[in-house]
């Protein structure tokens, strides 16, 4: 007689391949899910490191403009410091000039010439005056142009006057102090 399996084998051997499919098939979800994880991971590792680098940056950069601002008030101060520096040298320089403003007006103006008002307003000296022939102003336009302190005479007027004198003529003349400078040159030095 010939053997006759009864057993339900076929179902049996179903239920293996299933078996068998579901444990590959969670195998690969969890192969799977390790790749994604590591990967997600290794990335997440990539922006950290990022944004630590972006934090640095950020902290040094709040310290090279805290750095940029303290230059900038050196510079301001470094600025106001030249200009004293510039009034002190003024000053240095112009605070005898009024003794050889006067020591040098001795020495230019010649015989036959009166000097009747002097006014100095910054570095221009205006000259009023009374002179007795036209040859002694222009021998004063020579002893002032050769002069160290005096430079640009210029001779505004030359009048007559019939009422008191006609050996007398009154002159204006201005003339230009060297070595000082003007409030308008200092300004155009201070802004460059």
């Amino acid at each position: 007689m010939a053997h006759i399996n009864l057993l339900p084998w076929r179902e049996e051997a179903e239920k293996a391949k299933q078996r068998e499919f579901f444990s590959i098939l969670a195998l690969v979800a969890i192969v799977a899910f390790a790749l994604v994880f590591a990967i997600s991971q290794f990335y997440q590792a990539k922006i950290d490191g990022q944004n630590t680098r972006n934090q640095y940056l950020k902290n040094e950069i709040q310290i090279l403009d805290i750095r940029i601002a303290e230059i900038k008030t050196l510079d301001e101060k470094k600025k106001e410091l030249e200009q004293r520096m510039s009034v002190v040298e003024q000053l240095q320089r112009s605070r005898n000039v009024g003794t050889q403003v006067l020591n040098e007006i001795a020495k230019v103006v010649p015989n036959g010439i009166y000097l009747t008002e002097l006014k100095k307003q910054d570095n221009t000296l205006e000259l009023v005056g009374k002179s007795e022939s036209n040859n002694h102003l222009a021998n004063m336009i020579r002893e002032i142009e050769r002069s160290d302190l005096f430079v640009d005479a210029v001779l505004e007027s030359i009048t007559s006057t019939d009422a008191k004198s006609k050996l007398l003529s009154d002159f204006k003349m201005r003339v230009l102090i060297q070595g000082l400078k003007s409030t308008d040159e200092n300004a155009t030095q201070g802004g460059k």
